[in-house]
């Protein structure tokens, strides 16, 4: 068990380095018009692209209706395009993506073709609504010769015309055409850093807190979790794409002695399967998720010190979304320990539930606590609220960070140790 640990605690710091050096989190939708012709009457779909590239989960919620514009020659239309499925929120993890459908009636009163637009976007498609089939666009052959384009002289107002054998190179003809052929070709190979880009996230909290009681100290935690299987297709949720590998790393460091020891170190690997939203209600405000799973605990020491734990959970997630932008949650992990001959008493002193609250305001305060309840009156308790910093300066990564914990468990090694209460405060890059 030592040396894993301490293959654990070498590696951590790497993984944490490539975790926090990925880009910050962001999303971009672009929607685009999958038909090139339909006359009015007819219907067209509208489809939009959700990526997201960041370093952290998002979640989005797609309207049920888009405003359509319809511009013409002469004329401007506007119209609904309406959601093909439920507007639901979505869950999209980092370096994935999600597609939706709109469908839109091509208005009445449009013809030729249309410069179409989703009212509020950037994208912009071309429409041919000519009455008649073949598109007349596409069937009607283009007897002109191939011109460089953008290079004529000063002065001129035509583009001269290129020679012959480049527009052969190009698979065309000089006045007829068009004549490209394409060839599809395979997917380049995804590199082996860009799969473990794409599978790597956040899951913790990742903070560092000072405080000074009894003397000065510190507390600091690293945690991620890797996917264990890529989605074959991101529009479609599978039962194997929410397995997980997590690790998380706790230590409480002495910075009050002379050399400055490390009191403990918790090293928590653990592999569970965990869905944010497995069930919603018709108005999408209340959500339960699940996460559930088997981990290992341990300090990493040998003789008397050596601290280990193992556990199967099951923790629900029972979470109500408010109008104002804030959501609160309710996640109790219920636990039943396994093969702990070092340290069996360890729930008379933290129980077997892990009793979780939170509320957390959209880019904003976030507060949460945790209560642990033994035998005989022994318990814990960890409140922590954290502000992002860039609400005070805009230029400013980070939160800033308040934890406070009093009772048993802050510690592997000194679980049977009452700690007196405990105030830090410090900074946090994940909350």
């Amino acid at each position: 068990m030592t040396s894993f640990v301490l293959v654990l605690r070498r590696l951590s710091i790497a993984l944490l380095t490539l975790v926090l050096g990925l880009t910050t989190a962001q999303a971009g939708i672009s929607y685009s018009l999958l038909e090139n012709q339909a006359a009015p009457g007819e219907t067209v779909t509208v489809r939009a692209i959700l990526f997201n590239d960041g370093s952290a989960p998002l979640s989005w919620t797609p309207p049920k209706n888009l405003v359509m514009q319809w511009r013409g020659k002469d004329s401007v239309t506007r119209s609904l395009a309406y959601l093909q499925t439920q507007g639901k929120p979505v869950d999209v993890p980092v370096n994935n993506f999600v597609i939706f459908n709109w469908t839109a009636i091509v208005p009445t009163a449009v013809n030729g073709v249309q410069a179409v637009s989703v009212e509020g976007a950037p994208d912009l498609f071309a429409l041919d609504t000519s009455r008649g089939d073949p598109n007349p666009l596409l069937a009607s052959l283009a007897e002109t010769p191939v011109v460089n384009a953008g290079a004529a002289a000063p002065g001129e107002t035509q583009d001269p015309v290129l020679d012959e054998t480049s527009v052969r190179a190009a698979g065309a003809t000089q006045g007829y055409g068009p004549s490209v052929t394409q060839t599809a070709h395979a997917p380049v190979g995804t590199s082996a850093f860009e799969n473990f880009r794409n599978a790597i996230s956040l899951y913790e909290p990742i903070y560092f807190v000072l405080g000074t009681r009894p003397e000065t100290n510190a507390r600091f935690q690293l945690s991620f979790k890797y996917r264990l299987f890529n989605p074959t297709d991101p529009t479609q949720d599978s039962f194997m794409d929410h397995f997980y590998a997590g690790y998380t790393q706790t230590s409480l460091w002495d910075l009050s002695s002379d050399s400055l020891p490390f009191v403990d170190t918790t090293y928590n690997p653990s592999v569970f399967w965990y869905k944010e939203r497995m069930w919603d209600s018709a108005n999408n405000r209340f959500f339960v998720g699940l996460n559930s799973g088997v981990e290992h605990a341990s300090n990493g020491k040998d003789g008397d010190d050596s601290r280990s734990l193992n556990d199967f959970y099951i923790q629900p997630e029972f979470a109500y979304r408010f109008d104002g932008g804030s959501t609160l949650k309710f996640s109790p992990r219920v636990k039943a320990y396994f093969a702990m001959s070092e340290n069996g008493d360890y729930p008379d002193y933290l129980g077997r539930v892990d009793w979780k609250v939170s509320w957390a305001q959209d880019n904003g305060l976030k507060l949460a606590g945790t209560y642990r309840q033994g035998h005989h009156g022994r318990n814990s308790m960890q409140l922590d609220a954290s502000w992002p910093l860039k609400r005070l300066y805009s230029g400013m990564n980070g939160y800033l960070y308040l934890q406070y914990y009093r009772g048993y468990g802050e510690t592997l090694l000194g679980y049977r140790h009452k700690s007196e209460p405990q105030l830090r405060i410090g900074l946090a890059l994940v909350p």
